[in-house]
């Protein structure tokens, strides 16, 4: 363990230690942190920054929602020893998820997780990125077993998009055609929806466990990304699944890479790639794995609809899947899968759903 690490824990158990020495003396357990409102903000002169005053309130076992943050502070304690022990990192949305074990303790929303985290950053006097607490990240990007050449503003370059990158990957230029393909040892690549998702891939070593290339499509993917998809699947005869969240927007990102956007249908031979397959979260996951999910909203509702009549939809397995989300009235996230742990979607569901597929052996 580095020793920022240590350091982040022993101010992490701390407040444990605090609570604990509360209760053997017999006293109900409290918290005092600052408030966070306008009106105990100050204006520091050194570093001429707003920071918080002296004002705090105080969280409290006397009364039960006292008791219950309380509860939930020390089971998110426990959680960020662990990760920081082995080495591990989470996202807000995982943190959120993982709580659905905790009976009592389980967060309502994210907003509520969040704050928490909020808290300790202030009583520990850390940022969350310490504590291996890290928001969804924004950025296009390429990880996995290929060895590109490309042209740049400084002349070309050679790139092992695994061995020559950081975390990050490599960042999809806008003209991918001047990206040239040198080997690979990759099997497939999956394009997958969310930075989070991405991150907990690469964290997991799918790309290297697999030999496959992941690409962030960063949300509705870019043209370039399209562009390069399209140029793995054709020129390296690699297999393309596509990877999203399951709700009617996650369903038009893949139809995106796979069939073409309506908004570009005149770029469609240049950017779609009709062989890739969809491997995101099904309605149907929803009740085999029962996993978390949210109610469908009236415009949830009316995109579903409107899949319903698009031509790009017309399979039987796409008919099937969003009547069922249609009686479900439900959706669920990629991450939601961090119920079962941190390593189940790489470790279980992937290699599961691939393997029905056929991606892998």
């Amino acid at each position: 363990m580095m020793d920022m690490d240590k350091e982040s824990l022993t101010r992490l158990l701390g407040i444990v230690e605090i609570l604990y020495r509360q209760l053997q003396k017999g006293e109900i357990p409290e918290l005092d942190i600052s408030t966070r409102t306008k009106r105990n903000i100050e204006f520091r002169d050194s570093s001429r920054v707003w920071v918080y005053g002296n004002r705090t309130s105080t969280r409290s076992a006397k009364t039960v929602k006292g008791a219950y943050q309380l509860l939930k502070t020390t089971f998110v304690i426990d959680f960020l020893k662990y990760q920081l022990r082995e080495q591990k990192s989470s996202t807000l949305r995982e943190l959120y998820y993982i709580s659905e074990n905790w009976g009592l303790a389980k967060f309502h929303d994210q907003a509520e997780s969040d704050r928490l985290v909020e808290d300790l950053e202030i009583l520990t006097e850390l940022q969350r990125e310490y504590f291996h607490i890290r928001p969804e990240e924004d950025g296009a990007s390429v990880i996995g077993p290929l060895r590109i050449r490309e042209e740049t503003r400084r002349g070309v370059k050679e790139i092992h998009c695994q061995d020559d990158v950081g975390e990050s990957g490599y960042q999809i230029p806008t003209n991918v055609d001047r990206v040239e393909f040198l080997d690979h040892d990759a099997a497939f690549v999956i394009a997958i929806e969310t930075g989070g998702m991405r991150d907990r891939l690469v964290e997991n070593g799918f790309d290297e466990d697999f030999n496959a290339i992941i690409v962030h499509l960063k949300g509705q993917p870019a043209r370039s990304t399209r562009r390069l998809l399209k140029r793995l699947n054709e020129e390296l005869k690699l297999p393309v699944v596509v990877f999203t969240d399951g709700d009617p927007w996650s369903y038009r990102i893949f139809a995106s890479v796979a069939y073409g956007s309506i908004k570009s249908a005149h770029l469609s031979e240049y950017l779609a790639t009709p062989e890739a397959q969809f491997v995101g979260i099904r309605p149907s996951d929803i009740i085999n794995y029962e996993l978390p999910s949210d109610k469908l909203t009236d415009r949830d509702i009316h995109a579903l609809n409107s899949i319903l009549d698009d031509p790009r939809f017309e399979s039987e397995f796409w008919k099937s899947e969003v009547n069922l989300q249609l009686q479900l009235k439900k959706k669920s996230e990629q991450q939601s899968l961090a119920k079962y742990g941190l390593d189940f979607v790489t470790s279980t569901y992937l290699p599961e759903r691939l393997t029905e597929m056929g991606i892998i052996n």
